[in-house]
């Protein structure tokens, strides 16, 4: 059984840089849209008895790439793929897996449900929001991290007195690992949401004056998270000559960027699990998933364990 990749349109060049990274071609592919905005997809090589990695990211717009993969785990179910498993390092909804007001789906048991029955036998992610929206899935779901090849990356400009700050309780266990990494205390901020793109800091346990602080988290979308932490942070009396901020996705979405921007934020480390701004106010530093993503897929090709590339908390 052949090892076959596949990519989507939502980020090409980190496709690119697994298939790199395992020594093959990627499988070619049309994807088109007809004129009245219909998407058309026809994979361009045999892939019958093949092992199939398809990889998309979700990232905006997410419906649409949503849509793009399940196309193509139909077309290669069609084709007589063996076996598909979808390559989703950034997983779009995974922050709406429960109804917070009642007159609302559960939109990532939706998501779970429609990969299950596009012939998707096994997803691998990064980072998702919270390893609970697993058990939202019937299928095997493999979980690897970025907080190693990240907290590799923010290293060398740590300082040794510096903390790991958490921006919410929500990444309390992903600050602990940096931590654990890094060598370094952790801090925590309680914040409440208001909404979509607002929320308000209550407190912060931990001592930061007088500090260097590094804001870890999972994702950064419109940035209003960051902001309110720094903001918290530099009033509790925090460094403001080193700040640095560390998340596995930079989606910056909306006034992001402009929020960023406006803060004493000496460098943004992210991964390249979705494409990078092609403008950014701050020094951005990415780090990319190819080789994790390649080692993954080489063990789950040769039946290897994942037991020390997988996630754990």
């Amino acid at each position: 059984m052949s090892l076959e990749i596949l990519t989507g349109s939502s980020n090409d060049a980190l496709g690119e840089g697994v298939a790199k990274k395992l020594g093959v071609e990627l499988a070619p592919r049309i994807l088109k849209r007809f004129p009245d905005g219909e998407l058309n997809i026809e994979i361009q090589q045999s892939v019958r008895g093949c092992d199939v990695y398809l990889i998309q990211p979700t990232c905006p717009p997410v419906d649409e790439h949503f849509f793009e993969l399940f196309l193509m785990a139909d077309a290669c179910r069609r084709a007589g793929a063996t076996h598909v498993t979808a390559v989703i390092p950034y997983f779009g909804y995974a922050r709406q897996d429960r109804r917070a007001h009642g007159r609302e789906p559960v939109s990532l048991r939706l998501l779970a449900d429609l990969i299950a029955a596009s012939a998707i036998q096994r997803i691998v992610v990064v980072d998702f929001h919270s390893r609970a929206v697993e058990s939202a899935f019937a299928i095997p779901v493999e979980h690897v991290s970025a907080v190693s090849l990240l907290a590799d990356a923010v290293r060398p400009s740590v300082h040794k007195d510096a903390v790991v700050v958490s921006p919410d309780l929500g990444a309390v266990k992903m600050a602990e690992h940096y931590a654990r990494l890094l060598g370094l205390p952790v801090a925590i901020i309680h914040k409440t949401r208001i909404s979509g793109a607002e929320v308000t800091v209550q407190r912060i346990i931990g001592d930061v004056r007088d500090r260097e602080i590094v804001v870890v988290d999972d994702m950064i979308t419109t940035g209003a998270t960051i902001e309110k932490a720094v903001k918290a942070l530099l009033d509790a009396g925090c460094s403001s000559s080193g700040i640095k901020v560390v998340a596995s996705h930079g989606l910056f979405v909306g006034k992001a960027a402009e929020r960023l921007a406006q803060l004493p934020i000496k460098t943004v480390y992210v991964s390249d699990s979705v494409p990078r701004p092609e403008l950014f106010p701050l020094p951005l530093q990415v780090s990319s998933l190819a080789p994790l993503l390649a080692e993954t897929i080489q063990r789950l090709y040769r039946l290897d364990s994942l037991s020390d590339v997988l996630a754990h908390e």
